[in-house]
């Protein structure tokens, strides 16, 4: 398979790499480093990776940015960072980049644990998990040519503790490579309309 995997040079997105990498063929991008680049808040750099890729398919988006912050003293404008990248970038990367997906291809979102169990300063990623999981539910039952679409949430990654340990007291975390079965679960199966949960 061509396999698009957006949000390449992130932890997730490494570790989903060195999933498919040994049986696929790998388009390897991020917003600012990687391979290839994408803005998935720009429609125009949307249409020009995937004319510079050509068709593929499966897409993987591990992209998105939220905004952690304490609710009291959160603006609109903080809130929305993450409907604008994370939710609304995976949203315009399925209205705009099916057409890219060859028949019977897929596209595989991410969301997070956030969304199932509240954390401190999680209110917006909790928003943003939770619509990106009824999207896919949605869009599941119309995408056209047999594309299928899933989303992965997972619980905080072993390999990002450091970074992250300190909003997840009591979490458990999982391997990236326990992780990338989910995606692979996705792109390799016949499944759609699932939100595959990694605990």
């Amino acid at each position: 398979m061509k396999i698009a995997v957006i949000g390449a040079t992130g932890t997730v997105g490494r570790a989903v790499l060195a999933e498919f990498a040994p049986r696929h063929e790998v388009f390897e991008i991020g917003a600012t480093r990687g391979t290839h680049r994408v803005d998935l808040t720009d429609l125009n750099s949307v249409h020009a990776l995937f004319k510079s890729i050509g068709q593929v398919d499966a897409i993987v988006a591990t992209a998105g940015h939220v905004h952690f912050g304490e609710l009291s003293q959160m603006t609109s404008e903080q809130f929305r960072i993450g409907l604008d990248d994370k939710l609304m970038g995976q949203v315009n990367l399925v209205l705009h980049a099916q057409r890219y997906l060859n028949d019977g291809g897929s596209f595989t979102l991410t969301s997070g644990i956030v969304g199932d169990e509240p954390i401190k300063y999680g209110a917006s990623a909790a928003a943003v998990n939770g619509a990106i999981e009824g999207f896919v539910r949605g869009a599941a039952i119309e995408l056209p040519r047999g594309l299928r679409i899933n989303v992965v949430n997972a619980t905080m990654l072993e390999e990002a503790r450091e970074a992250f340990g300190p909003y997840f007291r009591g979490f458990e975390a999982a391997s990236g490579a326990r992780v990338a079965l989910a995606y692979s679960r996705s792109v390799e199966g016949l499944e759609t309309g699932r939100v595959y949960k990694v605990r």
